[in-house]
């Protein structure tokens, strides 16, 4: 049974591209992003959770970036989207995300369960977002301390 040229082309050519593929490095990636949330969050007097960390990012949206934001404590979960504009510039920037207890009046001083997200934004045919896509998450214990 013989093999036709082009079918020994395209053979020949899936060789190459699979050995391409396979052998990049492992660690390779197009897009660096990294976040972070500090150990300490805070209640101010004006009833508001504030979490604070750093975060790097090289945008691969030309919609948007956003960071999301959590709070969990003693079964009461707080969450939000920091305020601001989110620079993906490659080098490290910090955040900061204020939340109100208006109501969610469970949080209080002590060890709080919190987390941030980076976020790419992806929109559709419409106004309304296609997809968001967390591209770096960080979780931690913190120390929730009272200011009012």
């Amino acid at each position: 049974m013989g093999t036709t040229g082009p079918r020994m082309a395209f053979a020949a050519l899936s060789a190459l591209a699979a050995t391409t593929v396979f052998t990049a490095p492992a660690d390779a990636t197009v897009f660096e992003n990294r976040i972070s949330v500090r150990q300490d969050a805070h209640i101010g007097d004006d009833d508001t959770v504030t979490l604070s960390g750093t975060y790097v990012c090289e945008d691969p949206s030309p919609v948007g970036v956003q960071i999301a934001t959590a709070l969990a404590q003693d079964g009461t979960r707080l969450g939000t989207t920091s305020k601001g504009e989110v620079i993906c510039d490659g080098r490290e920037h910090e955040w900061q995300s204020t939340a109100s207890m208006r109501f969610t009046k469970g949080i209080h001083a002590g060890e709080a369960r919190a987390e941030a997200r980076l976020e790419v934004v992806r929109m559709g045919s419409g106004l309304m977002p296609r997809a968001i896509d967390t591209v770096a998450q960080d979780e931690r214990t913190v120390e929730l301390f009272d200011h009012r």
